[in-house]
């Protein structure tokens, strides 16, 4: 068998001569065979090279979820570019600050989002070629953009980019924006996430690990013969890790089905509809703010077969236990719910949950030398009830693009191991389990006790009667900060009492944590992966007076 590197491109390149007329990517009324995939990533491979993209070259994608968001990233990969997600909710200032900051020198983007393009592409000093996706049934190949060209006319003028030799310490680059200030570049070695995505993903297909890339063909091949191909749904979006790394590389990586949906939102009756249409095994989402409205489509939605599901996999965003149960009754025998501890700087640890014994929220089995430490890098002490931030080590990210000082600060050695600190917190249990309270930077200090947001979001949503929370703090002369929420009603729910609201909580939280004042809304802002907007929601708390 030849050497297969340890890189997503030469890995998708060995799967598709072996399984070319299976079926890649599905949207819509569009069928993409793996020969068909591996053809247009290697035809706008050439059209990268052309423009100057070379070897760590950044290729920017501005795109919703569509086949021309994966084939962009196979073609960068097969350069050995570095394809850079772009959050398509971004406005000029915003898009330039990303096309600026990674060195972009091509931008693939969809013509709905054009008229942002166009005010922005004069003063992108590094961009080179803009190439338009046309999502808006001009019925042309050309683009709508002065400046710019159309996707279907560049693949057409150009043959396809031979193949060429790789190197698994190639990067990869995921822009985070966290919560707080500007988004920044995270990277990380392309054969890193090989190695990860083969040593876990045909675990779910009941097979063994695939320990060498030149394996991946012949698992496909497997996989096809056995008509058990993996077939994967990622219902959030792709520039976001979550959805990418977790629900279409894994896919790809075996050979198998991205089932994507058609719709620009969360159309729960279209998601459930390409479960059962394609046969989908893994389903990707982000937390409750997928799953909760997942549900109540289940619910109060016609019967759905699911006989297909095999598992729901969770990233980003708490995801409570009443949902997961509630989601695990609709589901098969045997199917589970997966949920990730994780960021984009590394991954803490995982949560299984199974029909009558889901995980309960926010605790997990931490991964392989995870480790919690204090303030002053001291272990914690498992059982102690003390917090601390968590540690990842092993194959962890290089470093943030172009930013020494942070990541200095977040990939840091203690007692001669390095480790990643994405700035989540936890507890320990006596078992060694993990109990995540939060994000550190948005932990509110109220009269010298720390409130974490998420526990008490969490203890928010349990009420029947609600359907989205965010807390945070707000300044406060006699304790420094107060604790605040803004909350949305459930559908078909009747009006939200406030007074018992916060009855309700002051009989399962300690008094410090629950909020001082409650706004309600008609929805909790969230961005379209489900992360939490907490500068949104601080501006509709604040326009409440």
């Amino acid at each position: 068998m030849p050497e297969v590197e340890r890189h997503f491109a030469t890995v998708w390149e060995s799967v598709a001569d072996e399984v070319g007329d299976d079926i890649a990517v599905v949207q819509g009324a569009t069928r993409r065979t793996w020969t068909e995939l591996d053809d247009r990533a290697a035809r706008l491979a050439a059209a990268l090279v052309a423009a100057g993209v070379a070897p760590g070259t950044a290729v920017a994608q501005y795109l919703y979820n569509s086949p021309e968001y994966l084939e962009t990233t196979f073609a960068a990969f097969k350069v050995r570019a570095v394809p850079v997600n772009v959050n398509y909710r971004y406005l000029d200032d915003e898009l330039l600050h990303l096309l600026e900051d990674s060195e972009a020198r091509v931008m693939v983007f969809h013509a709905s989002l054009g008229d942002r393009v166009a005010r922005v592409l004069p003063r992108a000093r590094h961009l080179r070629l803009a190439v338009e996706v046309d999502d808006v049934g001009t019925g042309t190949d050309g683009a709508t953009v002065d400046g710019a060209v159309g996707y279907e006319a560049l693949l057409a003028t150009h043959d396809p980019a031979p193949r060429i030799a790789r190197s698994a310490d190639d990067l990869a680059m995921t822009y985070t924006g966290g919560t707080t200030g500007l988004p920044k570049g995270v990277m990380s070695k392309v054969g890193n996430g090989v190695d990860a995505t083969l040593s876990s993903t045909p675990v779910l297909l009941g097979q063994p690990p695939v320990t060498d890339p030149a394996g991946a063909a012949g698992l496909a091949r497997v996989l096809a013969d056995a008509d058990a191909r993996l077939v994967g749904l990622p219902a959030c979006p792709l520039m976001h890790a979550t959805g990418l790394s977790i629900g279409a590389i894994p896919a790809l990586s075996v050979g198998g089905t991205v089932a994507l949906l058609a719709g620009r939102g969360l159309d729960v009756d279209e998601l459930w509809d390409l479960v059962d249409r394609e046969g989908v095994m893994a389903l990707t989402v982000v937390g409750d703010a997928f799953a909760r409205p997942m549900l109540r489509g289940l619910r109060e939605g016609p019967p759905r077969s699911l006989a297909s599901l095999r598992a729901i996999l969770s990233s980003g965003a708490m995801f409570s236990t009443e949902v997961k149960q509630g989601l695990l009754d609709h589901l098969p025998d045997g199917a589970y719910v997966l949920d990730f501890i994780a960021s984009t700087e590394g991954t803490m640890g995982t949560s299984i949950s199974v029909r009558d014994r889901p995980a309960p929220t926010g605790h997990f089995t931490p991964s392989a030398g995870v480790k919690v430490f204090d303030e002053h890098d001291r272990e914690v002490v498992p059982g102690s009830g003390q917090g601390g931030i968590v540690a990842v080590p092993g194959a962890i990210p290089v470093g943030y693009f172009k930013d020494p000082a942070k990541t200095a600060r977040t990939f840091r050695e203690v007692d001669g191991v390095t480790y990643s600190f994405p700035g989540d917190w936890a507890t320990v249990g006596a078992d060694g389990s993990l109990t995540l309270l939060g994000r550190g930077s948005q932990c509110i200090n109220t009269g010298g006790e720390k409130v974490f947001p998420e526990e008490v979001e969490e203890a928010i949503k349990r009420l029947p009667t609600v359907d989205d929370a965010l807390v945070f703090g707000v300044p406060d002369e006699r304790f420094g900060q107060r604790v605040v929420a803004v909350v949305s009603a459930a559908p078909g729910a009747p009006a939200l009492d406030v007074d018992a609201l916060v009855a309700d909580l002051r009989a399962h939280l300690s008094a410090y944590k629950v909020p001082r004042s409650v706004v309600l809304v008609d929805e909790v802002p969230r961005a379209p992966n489900g992360k939490a907007d907490y500068p949104g929601a601080r501006a509709r708390f604040e326009a409440a007076g």
